[in-house]
């Protein structure tokens, strides 16, 4: 349970960093980070860091896939956690 906790802590904190980042290379004009990759860190257990991260900086928040899409993967994994403990 201690692994899964680390787990989860650490996903997020990537996916929060992984947000100021691209917020940063989006003003600065450099290569950015992938939407598929925010997508993917938020999908495997950083979506509470995504969301957190997108608020924060500002970033992505005009695209509807982002400030929908990070909530619906938290419903889901919440779904999914309560299936699976029930």
């Amino acid at each position: 349970m201690k692994f899964i906790f680390v787990y989860i802590v650490f996903t997020n904190i990537l996916l929060f960093t992984l947000m100021a980042i691209d917020k940063q290379k989006a003003k600065l004009r450099q290569w950015r980070i992938s939407e598929k990759t925010l997508f993917i860190l938020a999908i495997i257990g950083g979506s509470i860091g995504g969301i957190l991260g997108m608020y924060t900086f500002r970033h992505k928040t005009k695209h509807l896939k982002f400030t929908l899409g990070f909530p619906a993967i938290i419903l889901l994994q919440l779904t999914a956690i309560l299936l699976f403990f029930n």
